[in-house]
């Protein structure tokens, strides 16, 4: 049987990470093994699992606990589950729960880089993707274009945080990702990549130039929201690509085009 815990105190510091923990405090950078991060909805805490994070509790409405979330929390018999009903969750949290539950886990050690490209092709790389919602739509593309990786600056929202995972459908724990140094247009290239950044400039290949599907390992490089990405970035890559245009558009927003791009470029057939 799970371990139910109806919340009486809305004050009880086992709800902080709930109720009071800011994302960046859940993130917890001077100590990093005990950094954790929110999953929500049955689906997205499902593949959480299936990845192998860690779950230290849950916050679930009271009838979940016979519902979507019962398989769940029939995989993690001794985890506490914190619940009420909806109305009280909601004042607890601030939010409406998606399909009535979270999970507070354990957040994953990270990985080397090399260890995440291994026998990798295709790879995204996001210079300063700073809205989460971004992230998450970009991470649920490369799960269904297939992209083996997703590679980001220090300066992009984490993945991990609550609303990236949830736009992600949970595809955060499917996708291998991790964060770059700063050298990292050199250390791709060692590796054996050439870099194709997505930028609107004059002197650009199209994305359907057969010069970039041939290339054996491409990372696709796209930039932060209005600016795009850094000159110096552009120059350190070897293709230069803009996804062609009509009726005076001259954009799309980061998140679609990745999707046009991961599509043109991942070699789907």
């Amino acid at each position: 049987m799970p371990n139910i815990i109806p919340i009486t105190d809305f004050l009880d510091p086992a709800l902080d990470v709930y109720a009071r923990l800011t994302e960046n405090q859940l993130v917890n950078r001077d100590d990093p093994e005990n950094a954790m991060f929110i999953a929500e909805s049955p689906k997205v805490i499902d593949r959480a699992l299936n990845a192998g994070c860690l779950p230290l509790s849950f916050l679930v409405e009271a009838r979940q606990i016979t519902g979507e979330a019962a398989p769940i929390l029939a995989r993690c018999q001794d985890v506490p589950v914190y619940t009420a009903e909806f109305d009280v969750l909601t004042q607890l949290t601030g939010f409406k729960l998606t399909r009535g539950m979270l999970c507070a886990m354990r957040r994953p050690a990270r990985k080397p880089l090399e260890e995440i490209l291994a026998n990798t092709r295709r790879v995204a790389i996001l210079e300063n993707v700073m809205n989460p919602t971004n992230v998450g739509a970009i991470f649920r593309s490369a799960a269904a274009l297939n992209m083996d990786a997703v590679l980001l600056t220090p300066g992009c929202s984490d993945p991990l945080y609550r609303r990236a995972i949830r736009v992600s459908m949970g595809t955060v724990f499917q996708v291998p990702w991790g964060w770059l140094p700063a050298d990292w247009n050199k250390k791709l290239h060692d590796l054996g990549y050439k870099t194709a950044a997505m930028a609107l400039k004059e002197d650009t290949l199209s994305i359907r130039d057969p010069r970039l599907l041939s290339e054996e390992k491409l990372a696709v490089v796209l930039g932060t929201e209005g600016d795009g990405l850094a000159d110096t970035t552009i120059e350190h890559c070897d293709y230069t690509v803009k996804i062609p245009m009509s009726n005076g558009v001259d954009s799309l927003n980061v998140a679609a085009a990745s999707a046009v791009a991961f599509f043109q470029l991942g070699g789907i057939e």
